[in-house]
């Protein structure tokens, strides 16, 4: 009898703390580790962490049947996530730190059908250009333009080959991209316009030395990409190692994104979810993973916090005339997902980097 007493207690003992572990699904070094390992002893609360380098394998992810507590999708996804029911209404009340985040960022959400109900602000920054001026000037044979044609016009793009060129493995981003500066607007094609539009960018895929969206930083880092498409915090943390490395909204214009906090609508453990997503909406834990990751905050600009981070690293602040510039990334149709997904495939074919992916 008292065999079974002590089972039954090991059992419940088990069932609880099966019951207080939270799963979370993000961005590949995309938090300050210390912050996860504060969260876990303040409260108790064990974390599986996993995560994911591309927006389609969150996707896959969301498609299996493992429930995750919460996830951080980009904002070009959150509208397909919200009508395919996949995600749960948030419950604002419990969240009291979303006070914190700047009207600003809540508002682009908003813009997105709806989508603050469903998310709120984690990080965000920009896609753009990160060059290492004295070696793709040396390869250029003179100063560069500030322009997305040093990777989207085939001869200007033959002329920096010999010093390392990347794209990144995004197509949302870089069809989007692809567009503005041919002065169009990706979401106003059809899934057939999409691709026939794309074809130029075939030529482009042989000249490229990576098309990826982690080894790259590294590349630039040890100087061994010259021209690459970058998002804004990886170009950041690779000039930590490569001082000479810029960061740069193009004329033309830059894509910005914002990645947000979000509960699935399976998931296990909703009332964790809010604990951990409310704990990283503190002022001191966006900071430190603002600090850490090198993105931009979510925090309004009033904070003391980002006052501060501001004042230390001016580089994780647009300027004025780069704010100008930059436009929010759209959204898509499946149809037009699907096509532009097809072209990609294609894309990666021409790409010797990609072979093995093949």
């Amino acid at each position: 009898m008292r065999l079974l007493a002590a089972l039954l207690i090991l059992l419940l003992c088990a069932q609880a703390q099966a019951q207080e572990a939270l799963r979370v699904l993000n961005w590949r070094n995309y938090i300050d580790p210390q912050v996860l390992a504060d969260f876990a002893q303040q409260t108790g609360i064990r974390v599986d962490y996993q995560t994911f380098t591309a927006a389609e394998e969150l996707d896959a992810a969301l498609a299996s049947a493992t429930p995750y507590d919460v996830i951080v999708p980009s904002h070009f996804q959150l509208g397909r996530l919200i009508r395919s029911g996949q995600l749960r209404p948030l419950e604002m009340a419990r969240l009291p730190n979303r006070q914190n985040i700047a009207p600003g960022l809540l508002a682009m959400l908003a813009g997105v059908e709806s989508a603050d109900r469903y998310a709120l602000p984690y990080l965000w920054g920009v896609v753009g250009l990160a060059i290492d001026p004295q070696r793709a000037e040396a390869s250029y044979g003179g100063p560069l333009p500030n322009s997305w044609s040093l990777l989207f016009s085939e001869r200007q793009a033959s002329r920096l080959r010999g010093c390392g060129l990347s794209m990144l493995d995004a197509p949302e981003e870089t069809a989007s991209l692809w567009f503005n500066y041919r002065g169009r607007n990706l979401p106003q094609y059809g899934p057939r316009q999409i691709e026939r539009s794309l074809q130029p960018l075939l030529k482009i895929g042989p000249q490229l030395d990576a098309l990826d969206n982690e080894s790259y930083i590294k590349a630039l880092g040890e100087r061994r990409l010259c021209v690459a498409m970058a998002w804004a915090g990886h170009a950041l943390t690779a000039a930590q190692r490569n001082p000479q490395l810029r960061f740069q909204v193009p004329e033309e214009g830059a894509v910005a994104f914002i990645d947000s906090l979000a509960i699935p609508a399976n998931a296990g453990n909703p009332d964790l979810a809010y604990r951990f997503m409310d704990y990283l909406l503190q002022p001191e834990q966006a900071i430190r993973n603002a600090r850490v990751t090198y993105f931009y905050s979510p925090l309004k600009p009033e904070l003391q916090v980002h006052q501060d981070l501001a004042t230390e690293r001016p580089m994780q602040v647009l300027g004025t005339d780069e704010r100008r510039r930059v436009y929010m990334l759209e959204n898509l149709s499946a149809q037009q997902k699907e096509a532009l997904d097809h072209f990609w495939g294609d894309l990666k074919k021409t790409i010797p980097c990609c072979a093995s992916d093949r």
